[in-house]
């Protein structure tokens, strides 16, 4: 007797399931990376004046990308000649003169600040000079502190070389477990990519990486001190990345500038090192001195 054929299945197969994805190219970041690392690592232990251009060039391009962003999405008009020749005289005065110079060139900038713009209309001159004080403190006078560790006589580059590693290390641990393994949410109101697992990642990573950065190259460094440094960076660093995501979803972007590729701007490459520059610097002077 002839059988019926069965009816097609017509039920959805399953779907894979997606894979993670980092939401950039990856080998544009890589190569961008690389190169940037080089020449930093040249310049840093090559001729130390040399460095401190580098940090100057950032600096300067960085408050052109936070200013030119401030303009285009809050029409908030910083005036940025002030701000980049303050900004220079910043750095130089710090690697120069120390803390005391860096303060002291700080406040000649605010004030220039205040002068520059005062040549246009008043209107909204207390929220545009407000920003650039702002702008002169969040990426200058932080960047500072890179020069004031480079200046110690004894190490000042494996200094800097340490706190590059630490912000490093400490932000790729936060990316490599909190990809794998990430699913409680840090601050997703702020970034919603970042995980308590990354956290985790960031400060064991930063603690390794530190105790070793303190005992091979830090002169008169020891591991537990390491160790130590290492916690205030993952913190620092997560806290300094956090602060410009508030940043940027205030201002509705996701980047703040398109300058490299698969990092976006600049400032998107010095979100963490900023905040930890201070910290870094403060840790080393407690632990074996200014050099």
């Amino acid at each position: 007797m002839p059988t019926t054929p069965p009816a097609p299945d017509d039920s959805p197969s399953p779907e894979k399931p997606a894979k993670k994805s980092a939401g950039r190219n990856l080998r544009a970041a890589i190569g961008v990376g690389v190169g940037l690392g080089a020449i930093i690592v040249l310049s840093l232990f090559v001729y130390k004046p040399v460095f401190v251009g580098v940090i100057a060039v950032a600096v300067v391009v960085g408050l052109w990308e936070l200013t030119s962003r401030l303009a285009e999405r809050k029409d908030i008009r910083v005036p940025l000649v002030p701000l980049a020749v303050g900004g220079t005289a910043m750095v130089v005065a710090g690697y120069v003169r120390g803390a005391e110079g860096a303060w002291v060139a700080m406040a000649l900038t605010a004030l220039a600040v205040l002068v520059w713009r005062m040549t246009e209309a008043p209107d909204h001159y207390l929220r545009d000079v407000t920003a650039g004080v702002f702008a002169a403190f969040y990426v200058p006078f932080l960047a500072t502190f890179v020069a004031m560790m480079l200046a110690a006589d004894a190490d000042g580059p494996w200094r800097v070389l340490t706190f590059l590693l630490l912000t490093v290390v400490s932000d790729t641990g936060a990316y490599a477990v909190g990809w794998r393994f990430g699913k409680s949410k840090l601050a997703p109101r702020i970034s919603p990519g970042k995980t308590r697992e990354g956290l985790v990642g960031a400060v064991a990573f930063a603690m390794v990486a530190g105790a070793l950065c303190m005992q091979f190259l830090i002169e008169d460094g020891a591991w537990w001190q390491g160790l130590l440094l290492g916690l205030a960076v993952a913190a620092s660093a997560t806290l300094g990345d956090l602060g410009e995501s508030m940043i940027k979803r205030d201002l509705g972007i996701k980047d703040m500038g398109t300058l490299l590729p698969g990092h976006g701007g600049i400032m998107d490459r010095l979100d963490s090192l900023l905040p930890t520059a201070p910290v870094v610097w403060l840790l080393l002077v407690l632990f074996v001195g200014t050099g």
